[in-house]
């Protein structure tokens, strides 16, 4: 694929056609050891590596979002461990392949994923709640409530 629009040199270029995804992969002829990496195990891993998570604080909680279409509740877990670690884990099993089928592309992810993360002190660690609801898993933290300092007015005598 030329990255050069067609009028520089005459040649046609996709560069600009939003429905070409075949990319350039500069690591395709480089010579690594075929046990270490492979199509299979990047495609086992990159479920792993493509979970998004959104964090976000709000005055009353801490609110998780993970985008996780095609999942059931049943194929997630969320845990919380004693030193405030949130973990949220699932697995997306890889589709049963026929002998007679013939794939042209597969660009979904299969596999486990993990991702963990530390909460500051003001979480209730034991008030952690989680829902799913068309595909998108929410994990809210509650906070502690901060008591606010009593300020007390002194009058000044003389």
């Amino acid at each position: 694929m030329s990255l050069i629009p067609s009028w520089f040199g005459g040649r046609r270029s996709d560069a600009f056609d939003p429905f070409s995804l075949d990319l350039w992969d500069p690591f395709k002829d480089f010579p690594f050891p075929s046990s270490s990496l492979s199509a299979s195990t990047f495609r086992e891993n990159s479920a792993f590596v493509n979970t998004r998570i959104d964090w976000r604080e709000t005055p009353e909680a801490h609110v998780f979002k993970a985008d996780l279409p095609g999942l059931k509740k049943e194929e997630v877990k969320v845990e919380v461990e004693d030193d405030r670690v949130l973990q949220i884990s699932g697995e997306r099993k890889v589709e049963k392949e026929d002998k007679n089928d013939k794939w042209h592309r597969v660009e979904r992810s299969s596999g486990m994923f993990m991702r963990r993360f530390r909460l500051p002190e003001n979480a209730k660690m034991d008030k952690v709640k989680a829902s799913m609801e068309n595909g998108v898993l929410t994990v809210t933290v509650p906070k502690v409530e901060e008591k606010k300092p009593e300020v007390k007015a002194i009058d000044i005598s003389g």
